[in-house]
């Protein structure tokens, strides 16, 4: 199948004129007009999941956060944005990145991530379609809510701060670095806002105020694979998620050690 086929059908979802401007969503190397069989589906790019890429036959590398987002002044190899984009080339992989295009839309990283954790009547946070708001079937205490955050999403850590109601209900979220969103949570009246990449001033922003709930980044977006198969499979291309696809947050305790 033609690599521009199979970059509409991912635009059909997730199209690129709902990326926020700073965004960089879209091809990131490769032929638009090359064949493509086998895809391999990841949220970072890296040179690990570049080797994986060669080791397992893909021609296509899909993921979600882009590869490119700021300028590359030489591709020498000195880090390992240039060392992907080297690799790509030398075996010939296309990049392909869906991020705020894919955040943004029905059907993308929030309102998945809302529907794995049982929130209904949901509705975007914001007007650039970035978060989500929305209800749990009843009211439940935050304690549990944390719990089945903890549980639903595989965390490796919940950290949170305290909230207003010892009893929940309306829910915001955003997958990803999502603080700039706390008070537009607080103003929509949410109970609770989950995000990732929260600083120790913005848990003191919310006490008090909000339930803030802080998740690992790549915990909270890592679903986008999923997205990306269920629009992919269909099209008979044979879809792998990365193994090397992992986040890079390692959480010590004695007995982990």
């Amino acid at each position: 199948m033609l690599l521009r086929a199979i970059i509409n059908s991912i635009e059909s979802v997730a199209p690129r004129s709902a990326q926020a401007d700073w965004d960089n969503s879209g091809m990131q190397v490769g032929d638009t007009g090359r064949d493509i069989q086998s895809v391999l589906l990841t949220t970072d790019v890296t040179p690990d999941v570049v080797s994986e890429a060669v080791m397992c036959g893909c021609q296509l590398i899909v993921s979600h956060h882009p590869l490119l987002f700021h300028g590359l002044k030489q591709v020498c190899g000195q880090t390992p944005q240039a060392r992907v984009v080297e690799q790509a080339i030398k075996h010939n992989i296309a990049i392909y990145s869906a991020h705020t295009s894919l955040d943004s839309v029905a059907g993308g990283i929030n309102t998945t991530l809302a529907d794995k954790l049982g929130i209904t009547d949901y509705h975007f946070l914001t007007e650039s379609g970035l978060g989500v708001i929305g209800q749990l079937p009843e009211s439940v205490s935050f304690l549990d809510f944390i719990e089945q955050i903890y549980a639903k999403l595989q965390c490796t850590y919940v950290r949170y701060t305290r909230p207003v109601k010892t009893m929940i209900q309306t829910i915001a979220l955003c997958g990803g670095s999502g603080a700039e969103f706390i008070d537009e949570a607080i103003n929509q009246g949410a109970d609770a806002y989950l995000t990732a990449d929260c600083k120790y001033h913005e848990f003191q922003q919310a006490d008090g105020q909000i339930g803030l709930i802080d998740i690992d980044h790549w915990i909270s977006e890592r679903h986008a694979r999923d997205i990306f198969r269920n629009i992919l499979e269909p099209l008979g291309l044979q879809c792998i998620i990365s193994k090397n696809d992992k986040s890079y947050i390692n959480i010590y305790s004695p007995h982990s050690a």
